[in-house]
C-alpha cells in the first residue's frame, strides 16, 4: 500500500485523468477528496471507491471554494498530503483570434488562478504537518505547443514554470511539487484537442505519437502515483512527459 493513510485532494476527480487518480490512490490506501464541478458525478466516483472517498462539489475558480475544499478535508482527515490540480479548461482547437474573452478569461482561472488559491490554501497546512507534495495536471502542449490551442498551450506553460519555481521556493518545508504532461487522451477533453473527435481526426494525431496510441487515463494515474508516493521523495521541480515519445 503505497499511500498507506495519506490524504490526497484532487480536483477534476468526477471523470477522466482525475477519476483515474482517485481510484488508484484509493486502491493504494489513500483517503481521497473527490472535488469537482461536477457534484454529481463527484459523488458517482466517490460512491464506487467507497469509504475512503470524500465527494465535494468545487467550483477551483473561486478562492472561497478552495478555502472550503482544503477546510473540508482537514475536517474529514485531520491532514492533507497530496494536492492534486487536475481541473482544467480548453477552447476549441481553432484559430487563437476567434477564442472570445470569457473562454480566454475561463482558462486562465481553473488551469493557472486555480493553482494559486490552493497553494495559498494548502501550504501552510503541509507546513505545519511537517510536509507534503503538490502535483499538478500539466500537458505536452506547455512544451511543444502547436497552433489550434494557443491560449490553452500558454496556461499550460504557465503550469510548468510555476511547477518548477514553487519546487524551489517550498523545498526548505518539505514541500515538493511536480507536474504530469499528459499527451492527448480518453478524456471529455478529447474533442476540444482535436477540433472534432473523428477517427479521422484521431488516426492523424496518432500517427504524431511514437507509440502510436492516445494516453489512457491509467497512464497519467500510475505515473501520479509514483511521483506523489514516497518513493519519489527526492524527486521535486519535474514536469515529467506522459506521452508516448511525443515530446521527443
Amino acid at each position: 500500500m503505497r499511500l498507506k493513510d495519506k490524504v490526497a485532494v484532487i480536483t477534476g476527480a468526477a471523470s477522466g485523468f482525475g477519476e483515474a487518480m482517485a481510484r488508484r490512490f484509493a486502491d493504494e490506501g489513500a483517503k481521497v477528496v473527490i472535488a469537482d464541478l461536477n457534484g454529481e458525478g463527484a459523488e458517482r466516483v466517490a460512491k464506487e471507491i467507497g469509504s475512503a472517498a470524500l465527494p465535494l462539489a468545487v467550483d477551483v475558480s473561486q478562492k472561497a471554494a478552495v478555502e472550503e475544499m482544503i477546510a473540508a478535508a482537514m475536517n474529514a482527515h485531520g491532514r492533507v498530503d497530496i494536492m492534486v490540480n487536475n481541473a482544467g479548461y480548453s477552447h476549441r482547437n481553432g484559430d487563437m483570434l476567434e477564442v472570445d474573452e470569457q473562454t480566454f478569461d475561463r482558462i486562465t482561472a481553473v488551469n493557472m488562478k486555480a493553482i494559486y488559491y490552493a497553494a495559498l490554501a494548502v501550504v501552510p497546512v503541509m507546513e505545519a504537518q511537517g510536509g507534503g507534495c503538490i502535483l499538478t495536471t500539466a500537458s505536452t502542449a506547455g512544451l511543444r505547443p502547436r497552433p489550434g490551442l494557443t491560449w490553452y498551450n500558454a496556461s499550460k506553460g504557465w503550469a510548468i514554470t510555476a511547477t518548477k519555481s514553487m519546487a524551489v521556493e517550498l523545498a526548505p518545508r518539505k514541500i515538493r511539487v511536480n507536474c504530469l504532461c499528459p499527451v492527448a487522451g480518453e478524456t471529455g477533453m478529447l474533442g476540444l484537442f482535436l477540433g472534432e473527435d473523428t477517427p479521422e481526426r484521431r488516426a492523424q494525431f496518432r500517427a504524431t505519437v511514437p507509440l502510436g496510441r492516445l494516453s489512457q487515463p491509467l497512464d497519467i494515474a500510475n505515473a501520479a502515483l509514483w511521483l506523489v508516493s514516497d518513493e519519489a521523495e527526492f524527486i521535486t521541480g519535474v514536469a515529467l512527459e506522459v506521452d508516448g515519445g511525443r515530446c521527443v
